[in-house]
């Protein structure tokens, strides 16, 4: 059973500079470089085998020197390629380069041919890089790909593989595709979101004995269970299904009808003590065979409920009816969760967004789960600009709407109207399947109806659903072809678990 994990702190690389500025005097990059020795040494398949480094033109290039410089007098046959000119070399890496240069280090200008490689080092720009990496540069991380990829060995990036950037988590051109990642003082939102999960592989953190936070304060974190910890509270004895509240979730247009079905499963499973599902399609049936637990009526009866909280979107179509019978849902004096649909139909109508904002103005909770082109088509822009940087995008959807915002993809953001977010570190390519948004849904709107806050709700929500989905394809359910409705199960468990052990 997945066992719950803390959040950590991530940091641009603006505030990086700060804490690095802070910390001045420590020998930061000697550090930084030792620790990398030590990843290197354990990960090495050979003992004295052939290690190649590459070393860029900044002080990524200076971690690489000291890296090799301890490398070499451990035993290993370190080969150093730097294309740069020694001159240019910032000062501390400057001085990183005389320290292995006086050890009888040297420098090569192209990678040696012939040689088989136990282990490759980018240390070529970190996360430094300013622009994307072209000529000599961009044939090395070319070559250092290919390299590992041929010789089976392991790939290690110095703080940010080569080519990411370490605040988006976007490519530069070409990048190093790392299979393991050492990154100094602090994460780093990039390494875990958008393009970062594929190219940082295995990621491990080297403070080098600074404690980052009490020198500046974190630009973001990651999403653990200490974040929500104070609701996951066991039951008590002396309740009854009204003491866990009612979720309503309104959709369900012709030939979608599933997707509601999905999402009230999921809040009936999550622990909402009632839950109704108000359909669109007048064919639809009246009871869910597979779950009769639920309550099924008209969009009009649903909306007259006494309900705790309600989502609004799962294959609820773009009619007039949709429209009506969601603005209708703005003005409820409840945590309201758009998804899908409801999401689009907001992109389009100004009354719409009038009621959003009225609802702030009432200080009642609004949350948006848009996936990256729902994102997109509220911020009238294209996907791939919401892509190239997915945490600005999810704050600039959480202040114009006044909304916790839960960007869904790699790497899930979750942003706050006050400026916080959050990155998400469970999940797995297997929810790259139909119906798991609705699912997602549920499971939040199952909190918010037993009376969580929406921001501890989209928290615990993510992270359950990815945690949910690590444990299927851990028991063997997976990767390829797991459902939506497998989530379910596995999100109960990991739950009850949590409320169990990980208080």
């Amino acid at each position: 059973m997945t066992t719950p994990i803390r959040s950590e702190a991530l940091y641009r690389a603006a505030d990086l500079r700060r804490i690095e500025a802070a910390a001045a005097a420590q020998p930061l990059m000697e550090r930084a470089g030792e620790a990398a020795a030590d990843l290197a040494i354990s990960l090495s398949r050979l003992e004295g085998g052939a290690v190649l480094v590459l070393a860029g033109p900044g002080n990524n290039g200076g971690d690489a020197f000291v890296a090799a410089r301890h490398l070499r007098l451990r035993g290993f046959a370190v080969s150093v390629v730097f294309v740069g000119e020694i001159s240019r070399l910032p000062k501390d890496a400057a001085a990183a380069y005389r320290h292995f240069d006086a050890d009888g280090g040297t420098t090569l200008q192209a990678i040696p041919s012939g040689s088989r490689w136990s282990l490759i080092i980018d240390g070529l720009f970190g996360i430094g890089l300013q622009r994307a990496i072209a000529g000599r540069y961009a044939e090395l991380v070319q070559a250092a790909n290919t390299l590992a990829l041929h010789h089976h060995c392991p790939l290690l990036a110095l703080d940010c593989p080569s080519g990411l950037d370490a605040d988006t988590g976007q490519r530069c051109g070409e990048t190093i595709r790392a299979s393991h990642t050492i990154t100094f003082i602090a994460g780093k939102p990039g390494l875990l979101t958008g393009d970062g999960p594929e190219y940082c592989g295995s990621i491990t953190h080297a403070a080098l004995d600074l404690h980052a936070e009490r020198l500046a304060p974190p630009s973001a974190r990651t999403i653990g269970s200490d974040l929500f910890a104070a609701w996951l509270r066991p039951r008590a004895k002396n309740t009854h299904k009204g003491s866990f509240g009612s979720a309503g979730v309104l959709g369900g247009a012709s030939s979608m009808v599933g997707a509601v079905f999905l999402a009230g499963r999921a809040a009936l499973k999550l622990g909402s003590g009632r839950v109704y599902l108000g359909l669109l399609d007048a064919q639809a049936p009246t009871f869910d065979p597979l779950q009769p637990e639920l309550m099924l009526r008209r969009p009009e009866a649903l909306l007259g409920t006494a309900l705790s909280a309600l989502a609004c979107g799962p294959g609820m179509g773009g009619s007039e009816e949709a429209r009506a019978l969601l603005l209708r849902a703005c003005a409820l004096e409840l945590p309201l969760l758009l998804d899908a649909d409801a999401l689009n139909l907001l992109a389009s109508d100004e009354r719409l967004q009038e009621a959003l904002s009225e609802r702030a103005q009432r200080g009642v909770a609004t949350l948006l789960t848009p996936h990256p082109t729902e994102a997109a088509r509220l911020l009238a822009r294209d996907t791939a600009e919401v892509q190239a940087d997915r945490a600005g995008a999810a704050l600039e959807l959480a202040s114009r709407y006044h909304a916790v915002l839960v960007l869904k993809g790699c790497g899930t953001i979750v942003a706050a109207p006050d400026g916080r977010w959050f990155v998400n570190t469970t999940g797995h390519p297997a929810l790259a399947s139909a119906g798991t948004g609705d699912v997602l849904s549920g499971m939040i709107v199952a909190l918010l109806a037993q009376g969580w806050p929406a921001l501890e709700a989209s928290l615990a929500g993510v992270h359950l659903h990815g945690a949910a989905a690590e444990e299927r394809v851990a028991s063997g359910c997976g990767p390829v072809g797991l459902t939506a409705s497998e989530i379910i199960t596995s999100a109960r468990l990991c739950l009850n678990h949590w409320i169990a052990h990980g208080r």
